[in-house]
């Protein structure tokens, strides 16, 4: 099955012509949802019950890892002990992971984590602390697809049970990954889509992140996007789509053409609020 999803559920009014959406109503029109709340805190177990309840069976997250489990910051910044930042994140997700709604955890990792002896051990190591849990990884330095490189890389990803991203970004040279629809696990893999401004993914400044993933795809991308995602879904059990190029709100139109382009009807979806009033 291909779900096509967005960063956040509130950001995307075009989805149902109104402002701040809710979780409720943003699954009454697609299937998936990436959240990077979690990725600067870990939210209560109350919160994510209420994601739990405010969705269908059906329906699927993706959660990205805390910036403690990516290398970003170290755990001291946040808290007592390493053991301590693992074991609230398992507590308060293990209910979305029994609900069946964990598409999987996204770690995305910095441009500073290069493929280097320290990494390979680091990956094995954090295998071993989420040992049952559906871990897919994003990679920033390119060096992980130096040909010198690649063929163990993958077969690393899948010895480990790890779902390595395609990802879609403008290709700055030294500062990208490529396209690559390698799959190295056949439960589920995972397309996300920052749009292709190459000076603007290069952005510095006070508002480097609002110029980031400024893109919009047009149809011709959007098709050959399509081709890549539908071939993918030939070898594996669910595909999950995420536009994330969102800095000036064109993720929603995107993803709502690209349901089209694939002809993709979604059932089981909350009903939509005329749909209560049986119009």
């Amino acid at each position: 099955m291909i779900r096509v999803g967005l960063t956040s559920w509130g950001e995307h009014p075009i989805l149902l012509n109104k402002d701040n959406i809710t979780l409720a109503e943003y699954a009454s029109v697609l299937p998936i949802v990436e959240l990077d709340t979690s990725f600067y805190g870990i939210p209560s177990i109350k919160t994510v019950n209420n994601w739990i309840e405010a969705t269908p069976a059906d329906f699927k997250f993706i959660i990205k890892a805390h910036q403690c489990m990516t290398t970003h910051r170290p755990w001291q910044d946040f808290f007592e002990s390493e053991k301590a930042l693992y074991e609230k994140y398992i507590t308060t997700f293990t209910p979305l992971l029994t609900s069946g709604k964990l598409g999987s955890i996204l770690f995305q990792f910095p441009a500073t984590f290069a493929c280097t002896e320290s990494s390979i051990i680091y990956l094995r190591r954090l295998r071993k602390i989420l040992k049952d849990w559906p871990l897919s990884i994003e990679f920033r330095h390119p060096s992980w697809y130096d040909s010198l490189n690649y063929k163990q890389m993958c077969q690393f990803m899948r010895d480990e049970k790890y779902s390595l991203l395609t990802i879609d970004e403008p290709q700055v040279q030294n500062k990208s990954v490529p396209f690559d629809t390698v799959r190295t696990t056949s439960d589920y893999h995972i397309f996300r889509f920052h749009g292709r401004n190459p000076n603007a993914w290069v952005a510095k400044g006070d508002n480097w992140r609002k110029k980031r993933t400024l893109y919009r795809y047009n149809e011709e991308e959007l098709t050959n996007l399509a081709a890549h995602v539908s071939m993918v879904s030939e070898s594996v059990k669910d595909v999950y789509v995420i536009f994330n190029n969102n800095s000036g709100g064109d993720a929603g139109a995107n993803a709502l053409t690209f349901t089209s382009k694939l002809n993709l009807v979604y059932d089981n979806l909350n009903p939509k609020q005329l749909d209560l009033f049986g119009e």
